[in-house]
């Protein structure tokens, strides 16, 4: 509901724009306005919107951000009257339009803001009542630059019927309020409410919508993958026909195509072996020792990947239920989505967490990205890592880069450092000893070895770390046990 004339008339007593000088004109969105005001002892602002069913005029005391670059209405304005004075604020005739005489260097400006809830604009026009510009141009109602202004005309052409009450002789009333604040706070209130919800029905819609997409896309490939790990699960069987070959290699002739030999791995039953009668006994040991580490190698990264993969719908489902919390009051609800919303737009590893080389996890709020080879680690170093991230390694045995991403105004907390860590010495030699330590440091203290292998840096104000291997702590981040938050 817009407001009606009698409430328009309140607002603009209680604003009392006579004598006030214009500092600044902003455009939050595209179908609202911001003028700066002072007047002695007062700084000010007044919002003017021309959104649908919120069309208001009204003091503003809220912080409003600009989402859109200024635009063409709004430049004309600054170069207008930025600096102006607006000589008196007025209301045609009962019927919703506002009128501003701006005087600037001797140089007047009229204002015409139309308050309609169907047809609202917002029209600049000079001394002789010419178009300089519209917040929306219409053409077809010669709301255009050049064209002669007559705010009457359209008065008289929305009027109603002959024998109905127009304008002032229509029954409206100021809606209720307690009266202990102004009018325009109360109205600032009503439609700053009433925008709330619409935005968290927007993004509640948006963000649930992408999740679940999210979601189902993983849960789809977890499908896959367990399928794929069921299909190539036999590795083993390459070590056994390995071991089996390599023990009976004395009755192997050059050229046969299969042996058959005991199995004592399996209670000495018949075991038929193929071969390769194109290489020699021992050359076919090997290939299938070959095999038998490839295949693992593959099991071992697709298990991980698996891992990962779970590790991430894990977090999706807590932020579905984190966003959606049914306790949450409207404004903390809201917060939490546009917070949600501006680090799906601005975050990199979310633009490219799929492109992202080597292996990734989260703790708690932050994410941890894991470079198992020198080539993983050289590619984070140069295309996803930032000064604030913080790098771990192992002090004393070769290993993987661990990276720990910066978030803005958060500080990393112990249960991540130690997350961090226990995944620094998981992906390195140390792993077995179960025991190590380590250094860590920020990005940005890293420098690269001249003439030195790819990846490798030497760290400077770096930190010691003990690590003692935590199976339950790394269960919950590779997520092979149960989740948990």
């Amino acid at each position: 509901m817009s407001l009606n004339w009698k409430e328009i008339d309140l607002i603009l007593d209680e604003l009392d724009l006579g004598n006030s000088h214009i500092q600044k004109i902003r455009q939050p969105d595209f179908k609202t306005l911001v003028i700066d005001l002072y007047k002695p002892g007062n700084r000010f602002q007044v919002l003017i919107s021309m959104k649908q069913g919120k069309v208001r005029l009204h003091r503003l005391t809220e912080k409003v951000s600009s989402k859109i670059p200024l635009q063409r209405f709004a430049q004309l304005l600054r170069s207008r009257i930025n600096g102006g004075r607006i000589v008196k604020a007025y209301q045609l005739q009962g019927e919703r339009i506002v009128t501003l005489k701006i005087l600037r260097a001797e140089e007047e400006t009229y204002l015409y803001l139309r308050l309609w809830g169907g047809n609202p604009n917002i029209v600049a026009v000079n001394s002789e009542g010419i178009i300089l510009d519209a917040f929306f141009r219409r053409p077809g109602k010669g709301e255009v630059s050049g064209k002669l202004y007559k705010p009457e005309d359209q008065i008289k052409a929305a009027s109603a019927p002959p024998g109905e009450p127009s304008g002032k002789e229509r029954i409206f009333e100021i809606r209720e309020w307690d009266g202990e604040e102004s009018f325009n706070a109360f109205i600032e209130k009503y439609y700053r409410s009433r925008e709330n919800e619409e935005e968290y029905r927007e993004l509640s819609v948006r963000i649930r919508k992408l999740i679940e997409s999210k979601l189902a896309q993983i849960e789809s490939t977890i499908d896959l993958i367990e399928e794929k790990i069921l299909r190539t699960g036999g590795f083993e069987l390459y070590r056994v026909q390995a071991e089996l070959l390599k023990a009976h290699l004395y009755e192997i002739s050059p050229g046969m195509e299969e042996i058959t030999v005991d199995n004592y791995f399996n209670s000495n039953e018949k075991f038929v072996i193929k071969l390769d009668p194109h290489i020699s006994p021992s050359q076919n040991v090997e290939k299938l020792f070959r095999k038998y580490k490839k295949e693992k190698a593959g099991e071992e990264n697709t298990k991980q990947e698996l891992d990962n993969l779970i590790s991430r719908k894990g977090v999706l489902e807590r932020d579905i239920r984190n966003l959606f919390d049914p306790d949450l009051d409207m404004d903390s609800a809201l917060d939490r989505l546009r917070a949600y919303a501006a680090e799906i737009k601005t975050s990199p590893e979310k633009k490219v967490k799929d492109k992202i080389p080597g292996l990734q996890f989260f703790s708690g709020d932050f994410t941890i990205l894991v470079g198992r080879t020198a080539t993983e680690n050289d590619s984070l170093l140069r295309r996803y890592i930032k000064g604030n991230d913080y790098w771990l390694h192992t002090r004393d045995f070769p290993g993987g880069y661990v990276f720990i991403k910066y978030r803005r105004g958060k500080s990393i907390p112990l249960e991540t450092l130690l997350d961090a860590g226990n995944l620094a010495l998981f992906f390195s030699k140390g792993k077995k000893n179960g025991y190590g330590e380590l250094y860590y440091t920020q990005a940005k203290y890293l420098r690269r070895a001249k003439n030195g292998k790819k990846g490798l840096v030497l760290p400077t104000h770096e930190k010691n770390l003990s690590i003692t291997m935590d199976e339950k702590r790394l269960d919950k981040l590779l997520n092979r046990g149960k989740f948990d938050e």
